[in-house]
């Protein structure tokens, strides 16, 4: 026997044979391994399956049982497709290789077999084996540690975001209110249009960025309490440019999402939005998401320079509107969950 088989008490090998006590039994006895006798018989696949041997070996009796039929039967089973399999059968040893390939066994042992050597072949196959399952072992690690790491990056990445809009938030100590709001309705709106869970929290988290662009805009406009100028509208205008410059060359698929809503979230189904007058389905569909939620939230909240609306008003609003500001489908989306946007303004309201 070779190392790997001296040091693997615990590896079974399963002995396929139509005699009972098989000759490879007492060739095999004493070795430092299991052997165990799978008879043939309609079952034997399924028994074969069941003691899930390290390697297999098939005694073939041409009179008994056709072993090249067995041999390719083992692999088309998933659980024994990589196994190692030894074939033993008397005949030519070059057609006997031809055999075993065709067949699919991993070795072949032409009779009369010498036990010494019988004990080598099978040790190599042990080694096979064991090595086979310790680089299982290691990729099933691997692909575990990768997840985990992937879903720390994933949440890390979320966190740092979270804390970007704070920042905003005390910029604008309005922000925090509307981002969560908006978020609500870009969940309801996006899940409405029939995207995943997940999908509509990714958007819904791009969307608190959406705005990211106004820390660039001076606070004698930002803070204005009365109407803005021609001059100080046009300033303001260009946050939704600036935001997109901020984000879009992220590698993160989240800020990539974020800008192509900074920069769309403010164009129009009609075509007569900024910053780029994009005109119905050219413009994202994450943008149209937010264009909703985002000017229903402004409508229903208070500002220095209007009172809020209530919430019939704005609906009628965005009724009124789609087809022309808003994406029709995004205003039907939005409508559909309409008790939800109502729990969750009130549950805002507390």
């Amino acid at each position: 026997m070779t190392g790997g088989a001296e040091a693997s008490e615990d590896a079974v090998v399963a002995i396929v044979a139509a005699r009972t006590p098989a000759p490879l039994v007492l060739a095999l006895r004493g070795q430092p391994l299991s052997a165990s006798i799978v008879a043939v018989s309609a079952h034997v696949i399924e028994d074969l399956v069941a003691e899930a041997p390290a390697v297999i070996v098939v005694e073939a009796e041409p009179e008994r049982f056709d072993a090249p039929a067995l041999v390719r039967s083992l692999r088309a089973q998933e659980s024994l497709a990589r196994t190692p399999v030894l074939l033993v059968a008397g005949g030519d040893a070059r057609s006997l290789r031809r055999l075993g390939r065709e067949a699919g066994a991993t070795d072949v042992l032409p009779k009369p077999f010498d036990a010494l050597e019988l004990q080598d072949r099978v040790g190599v196959l042990i080694d096979l084996a064991l090595a086979r399952r310790e680089n299982d072992r290691r990729a099933r690690t691997m692909r575990r540690d990768a997840a985990q790491a992937s879903a720390e990056a994933v949440s890390r990445e979320r966190e740092l975001i979270r804390r970007l809009m704070l920042a905003a938030e005390f910029r604008d100590d309005r922000a925090g209110d509307h981002l969560t709001r908006v978020a609500g309705c870009v969940i309801a709106v996006a899940e409405g249009l029939g995207l995943s869970a997940a999908e509509a929290d990714d958007v819904a988290l791009a969307s608190t960025m959406h705005d990211i662009g106004k820390i660039a805009v001076p606070d004698h406009i930002l803070m204005k309490a009365g109407p803005l100028t021609p001059e100080e509208w046009d300033e303001m205008r260009q946050h939704a440019l600036r935001g997109y410059h901020m984000l879009h060359d992220s590698p993160s698929r989240l800020l990539q999402i974020a800008a192509e809503i900074a920069l769309t979230h403010h164009e129009r189904w009609d075509g007569t939005g900024y910053p780029r007058g994009l005109r119905g389905e050219e413009i994202p569909r994450s943008g149209r998401i937010v264009a909703v939620a985002d000017v229903f939230d402004a409508l229903i909240s208070a500002r220095s320079y209007k009172p809020a609306w209530s919430l019939e008003r704005a609906r009628a609003h965005l009724e009124a509107e789609a087809g022309r500001h808003f994406d029709p489908a995004c205003v039907a989306a939005f409508l559909s969950r309409w008790e939800d946007i109502v729990a969750l303004v009130e549950e805002q309201a507390a």
